[in-house]
């Protein structure tokens, strides 16, 4: 009995020893594993902060590029009130050119009047003054013919006192007369062929020789 429960006991003890290798190998490999593992997931910590880091690193460098952006925005919408300003001031200044314009043109076309108006009259007043000067040139030539015809009248008139101061030449035509007696002479014979014109009161009207 004794030698079997030895025997049991041996059997028994061999069997923890086997189990504790057993348990001792698979508690090795699951160390190693675990080992294994972790160093895997330290690797990918530090993997996983290095790619933090560079993350942290392009948010800043994009949260300064953000900050730049936000400064170029306000810039460029300061920029853009005042490119609104400006042309709100250039439209009222255009307005007012344009204004300015249409009142010039207006008074241009006034002046254009005016001055037709003028060149008009400056024609009229050239066409008056040419035919001021042919009467004034006609004129002349008439006061000119009068003047020679007026000589010419002083000068038979002065001829003929003089027959009729000359006692010979009266009596020459004394004797003609009675030898060749004239019919009744009248004021109209009188004045025949005179450029003047007699009227039956007596009166006198010249006429203008051709």
């Amino acid at each position: 009995m004794k030698q079997y429960l030895s025997i049991v006991l041996a059997l028994i003890c061999i069997g923890l020893v086997i189990s504790f290798v057993v348990i001792k190998r698979g508690d090795n490999a699951q160390h190693e594993s675990d080992a294994g593992a972790i160093a895997d997931f330290s690797n990918r910590l530090d993997s996983a902060q290095a790619q933090i880091a560079t993350c942290n690193g392009m948010i800043l460098v994009y949260s300064n590029r953000l900050d730049e952006s936000q400064s170029a925005s306000l810039t460029f919408s300061n920029h853009l009130i005042e490119a609104e300003s400006a042309m709100v001031l250039s439209t009222e200044q255009i307005t007012n050119l344009t204004r300015q314009v249409a009142e010039v043109e207006s008074e241009n076309q006034t002046l254009g009047r005016q001055v037709m108006d003028l060149t008009n009259r400056v024609a009229g007043l050239t066409s008056q003054i040419a035919s001021n000067e042919a009467s004034l040139n006609q004129a002349n030539k008439d006061y000119a013919l009068l003047e020679n015809r007026l000589r010419r009248d002083v000068a038979e008139r002065v001829v003929v006192e003089r027959k009729f101061n000359n006692l010979s030449e009266l009596q020459a035509q004394m004797q003609k007369l009675k030898k060749n007696p004239a019919e009744a002479i009248s004021a109209e014979s009188i004045y025949a062929g005179l450029d003047v014109e007699v009227k039956s009161n007596g009166t006198l009207h010249v006429i203008s020789p051709n």
